[in-house]
Formats: C-alpha cells, sequence, structure tokens
C-alpha cells in the first residue's frame, strides 16, 4: 500500500532562492524515504505530490500519520 504527501511550494522571482528551496524540500523528504510522483506548476506555486510504500504489518495501521492526529483503524472483523 502506498501514502502520498502534498506540498505546495511559493516561488518567487528569486530563481537562485526558488532552486536552494526546491533542493531543500525534495533532499529532506527523500531521506524520509518519500519519491515525487507529480509535479504541477500553476503561476507562482509549485505543487509535488509524494509518494512512499507503507510498512506492512500492523505496525502501519496503527501509527501517527504526520498531521499528529491519531490513525484511523479499520473495523474488527469476527
Amino acid at each position: 500500500m502506498k501514502e502520498y504527501q502534498t506540498v505546495i511550494a511559493r516561488l518567487t522571482r528569486h530563481v537562485r532562492d526558488d532552486e536552494d528551496a526546491l533542493t531543500d524540500l525534495l533532499n529532506e523528504r527523500s531521506r524520509a524515504g518519500w519519491s515525487p510522483s507529480m509535479l504541477s506548476q500553476d503561476g507562482d506555486r509549485l505543487v509535488v505530490i509524494f509518494e512512499r510504500e507503507t510498512p506492512s504489518g500492523d505496525a502501519a495501521e496503527t501509527s501517527t500519520p504526520s498531521s499528529g492526529a491519531p490513525a484511523i483503524e479499520p473495523p474488527a472483523t469476527e
């Protein structure tokens, strides 16, 4: 199973600053196991959607998402 994360980066008119910010963003997410899967640019913003494989097993279902909210567990089946 995959999980996704969306990041919206505001671009400036300073190319060097934008390059540095995007490089930092990509490197930071890459170290955490995320890979960019889709890019979209609209005016002065860049939308990057990252994806990664979720760990298998029960640990993935009960972990806390990066938003800080508890994960929703599926209902128990009998």
